[in-house]
């Protein structure tokens, strides 16, 4: 439990800080021009700017009104494009397993469609029961083309059993070891998102059912496939750029 709660809040102070709203310099000319980029220097009352295609310009003091380092404003969120997504949270429930908290990691790669529509496939880690790699495919709609807008979302796909092969229950090596599989899973759930430049921050919840197997030599000397089924509540933080 104290690690992965100890990896969680490491990772939300690794990103954190990118979800920092971006500044930019703006000199204003007088003559009614607007010039956006990075200031580079101001030397014998010049000024030295960088703009966005990596074009430098050169204003004398004179020619500059005024100079300011602003937050940009909202200009709406992604309508076409691909981009990527980092998520960590919790899996929490009643059922047994070998991690107090079950954890889980995922990167996302996704296709924004008319602002509110988005298309994902990811995969990444979960300790659920064993430890597992899941593979599937998102679909999510956002309500509006807002800063803050809530979402729905739904996810289906398959876990992977990643661990060690055949185990023994509890390492004991009286009883036959066991060959863990992995199973169908599902999600369905809400969340909040907001966008910060260009960098969307989220926190999500939701319902998540997941399917895993094992198969074990039996006292007759025959295989016998044991099921396993977690319903959990999920909570999540994640990133999209």
């Amino acid at each position: 439990m104290k690690k992965n709660l100890m990896t969680f809040v490491i990772l939300i102070f690794i990103l954190l800080p990118l979800s920092a709203q971006k500044k930019k310099d703006v000199l204003y000319l007088k003559n009614g021009s607007i010039i956006n980029g990075k200031l580079m220097e101001i030397t014998d009352n010049k000024y030295k700017i960088r703009t966005s295609d990596g074009s430098i310009f050169i204003y004398s003091s004179e020619e500059v009104e005024k100079f300011v380092n602003e937050v940009p404003s909202f200009e709406g969120r992604k309508k076409y494009g691909f981009g990527f997504g980092l998520e960590a949270g919790f899996l929490v429930g009643s059922q047994s397993s070998d991690f107090d908290a079950p954890f889980s990691f995922n990167i996302l790669a996704g296709y924004t469609a008319s602002t509110k529509n988005l298309i994902s496939l990811g995969s990444g880690v979960e300790f659920i029961g064993k430890s597992y790699s899941p593979l599937f495919i998102e679909y999510r709609y956002s309500f509006q083309d807002r800063k803050t807008v809530p979402f729905l979302f739904v996810r289906g796909g398959k876990l992977f059993y990643v661990g060690k092969g055949d185990e023994n229950v509890n390492g004991d090596s009286r009883y036959n070891p066991r060959d863990f599989k992995g199973g169908f899973s599902c999600t369905v759930g809400t969340g909040i998102s907001w966008v910060k430049d260009n960098l969307e921050t989220f926190i999500s919840f939701a319902y998540r059912y997941a399917a895993t197997s094992y198969v074990q030599m039996d006292y007759n000397n025959y295989d016998a496939t044991y099921k396993n089924s977690y319903n959990r509540l999920e909570v999540k933080l994640g990133f999209r750029f």
